[in-house]
This record gives structure tokens, C-alpha cells and sequence, in this order.
């Protein structure tokens, strides 16, 4: 089976917002912890759910971790958010190829929303967006990849994941999906490699030129 579809991860891979999460992060620390870490350590666990996170900052203070990031989050969104070059490009690619394409995040679906004003490319490429309240389990578990590839109509060989963390790695793996770790996100080269990828490229043209070749190709396996 050739690749039919394309899913992708959204922070890190699709939209640049590695310096407003580090900054909304480092602002939550900061004011509810007061302490300052260091950023490998605030953006160690992004991928995941926020709450989760959170959780894994400081379980007793998580709610209020929570709050006081989003607040921050949204306040800044619009000035901190950035596009990647040449992702619009290569999704339009994609689609003239035929491949049909899916974002999977663990965002919530109002923060999805906010760049899609900014971006609006995005929701005319994108057919479906799962996003974090429309799963009961989130990343590195398969199930939203799952429940994509059941909106898509499609089978697990027919697709690819990509994505820039490990997490992202884990649940294509777990969803028997090819997974496409990119080196242009949040998480450094070292980390992406232990996740052990199908495929790891550095930039948008290489992931566009691969995934255009995985259309071409007869089969994935």
C-alpha cells in the first residue's frame, strides 16, 4: 500500500511556537513555583497534553500551573507564533499528489482555532483536526492517531505521522503507522534518534520530498 495520508503533529512541526511555549512555561514556573529551569526542562515533556505537563512539574500545584500558562499563552499567542518556511508549500504538494491530510495534537481545539486565524492556509489544506478533547487518551498512546485514520477512512499502512518529539515517535509506532521525526522543532536531534523513527529529516523540503516518495512508491512496507 502506498501512502494515502499524511498526519501531522501542530506545535513544532506544522506552526513554530517553541519560544511561546517556552516563555508561557517559564512565566508559570516562575510566578507559581518560583523557580527558574532551564529550558531543556520546560519543553522536555511538550507533546503531551498541558495538564499533563503540568502534572509532571509539580503534581500538587498542576491547576494552577495550568492557569497562570494559558493566560500568558493566549496574551502573547498572536506576537510569539511563527510559520515555518516552506510547510505551506509542501502541504499544497501533498495534496496535488493526492495524499489526503490530517492534523493529530494534544492541543486543545481553541488554541488549535487561534492559529488557524493567523494561518488560515491550514484549515483549507487540513481535512480533520483531532484535537485534545476528542480523545480519551492522548499521545504517546495511539489512539487519536487511530481515531484520524477512522475520519480519513484509511488504514494504518497507508499513513505517516509526523511530528517532532519522541512522544509523537511512540504513538505512530504503537499505531503501526510510519512515524517521520523532523529536526526543526523542539526537541533536539539526540532525543529524536533514541525514539528510534522510521525516518528522520532535517528540514520541510527533505520531509516533503520523502513523503512524496512514499506516495510514489507501490507499497510503504
Amino acid at each position: 500500500m502506498r501512502l494515502e495520508v499524511a498526519l501531522f503533529d501542530f506545535d513544532g512541526t506544522l506552526v513554530d511556537t517553541t519560544e511561546l511555549i517556552h516563555q508561557s512555561m517559564r512565566h508559570a514556573v516562575r510566578e507559581v513555583l518560583g523557580r527558574e529551569l532551564p529550558r531543556e526542562v520546560l519543553l522536555a515533556n511538550v507533546g503531551q497534553p498541558l495538564p499533563r505537563q503540568m502534572e509532571l512539574l509539580d503534581p500538587g500545584r498542576a491547576a494552577e500551573l495550568l492557569e497562570v500558562y494559558r493566560e500568558h499563552n493566549h496574551t502573547h499567542h498572536d506576537d510569539l507564533i511563527r510559520e515555518f518556511p516552506g510547510v505551506e508549500e509542501a502541504l499544497r504538494r501533498l495534496t496535488e499528489s493526492g495524499v489526503r491530510l490530517a492534523v493529530v495534537t494534544s492541543k486543545r481545539r481553541v488554541a488549535v482555532e487561534m492559529a488557524l486565524r493567523l494561518f488560515p492556509w491550514l484549515g483549507e489544506l487540513v481535512e480533520h483536526f483531532v484535537t485534545m478533547e476528542d480523545t480519551s487518551r492522548h499521545k504517546p498512546d495511539p489512539e487519536p492517531l487511530l481515531r484520524a485514520l477512522e475520519l480519513l477512512g484509511a488504514r494504518p499502512g497507508e499513513a505517516a505521522y509526523v511530528g517532532d518529539s519522541p512522544f509523537d515517535v511512540a504513538a505512530a509506532k504503537a499505531a503501526g503507522i510510519r512515524s517521520v521525526a523532523v529536526g526543526w522543532g523542539a526537541f533536539p536531534e539526540a532525543a529524536l534518534r533514541a525514539a528510534d523513527p522510521d525516518h528522520l529529516v532535517p528540514g520541510v523540503p527533505e520531509a516533503a520530498e520523502l513523503l512524496l516518495s512514499l506516495r510514489r512508491k507501490k507499497s510503504l512496507s
